[in-house]
């Protein structure tokens, strides 16, 4: 059984990834600051209270798995926050809020998580990055930047670990339905939307379809790419 490894599954696309890949035969570890608002019901899933931004945890984490002997396969970095603010209005601490949870969180991750791949020669890595980056959405300079440098780190890491059996690749979903995009409001959303080619909300099935094509053994020679839902492109 193929072990996954999930950030963020308290709620939202990583929960929905975690039922996902627990009704499809991986054992999977999920990780979030608390607990998942519903329980993830399949024998083959686990819950680690881990803090990705701290350092300490995460390398607790491994360690720990390491010791059990659980070999992780694929590792997906949902976890992330957001933030609508104009550039002008945003405090520097909302703006190292997004970095240290979506960038710092995510190297934290990969770093860790590439360490023990690579003595198997194999791996997945799918890190999110966000549509608002490529259209360059409005009062989201923050979000966008943090997703812009994760794009840049992971084909970068592609590169690094291409010799080792590891794939980093990306998945950009436009607005999906979560409680993030439920706040947004009726009318902030058709705006999004309507800068889409394909304007219609995300479903869970469609980000976890995107995963599943980059978590498969055939994509083995697919790495440092980006696939944006809905048709958004740079």
């Amino acid at each position: 059984m193929k072990t996954v490894i999930i950030t963020g599954v308290s709620k939202g696309i990583g929960h929905a990834l975690a039922e996902h890949y627990g009704a499809n035969g991986y054992q999977v570890l999920g990780l979030s600051r608390t607990e998942p608002e519903q329980m993830i019901i399949a024998s083959n899933f686990r819950w680690y209270r881990v803090d990705i931004t701290n350092e300490k945890d995460v390398k607790s984490f491994f360690r720990e798995i390491r010791k059990e002997g659980i070999k992780p396969y694929a590792l997906i970095n949902n976890a992330g926050v957001a933030s609508l603010n104009a550039l002008s209005t945003t405090p520097l601490s909302t703006v190292q809020h997004i970095f240290n949870t979506n960038v710092n969180g995510t190297f934290l991750m990969m770093k860790e998580a590439a360490k023990m791949m690579v003595l198997n020669n194999l791996g997945r890595i799918v890190n999110f990055s966000s549509v608002a980056y490529p259209l360059q959405i409005e009062w989201e300079s923050a979000y966008s930047a943090s997703k812009a440098a994760i794009e840049s780190f992971s084909k970068t890491a592609a590169r690094e670990w291409a010799t080792s059996g590891i794939t980093v690749n990306i998945v950009g979903p436009g607005p999906v339905e979560t409680d993030l995009v439920k706040n947004v409001g009726d009318k902030r959303l058709d705006y999004l939307l309507d800068k889409m080619p394909i304007s219609e909300v995300n479903t869970f099935d469609d980000v976890a379809n995107v995963c599943d094509f980059f978590l498969i053994e055939r994509s083995a020679k697919i790495t440092g790419q980006v696939i944006y839902l809905g048709g958004a492109s740079q």
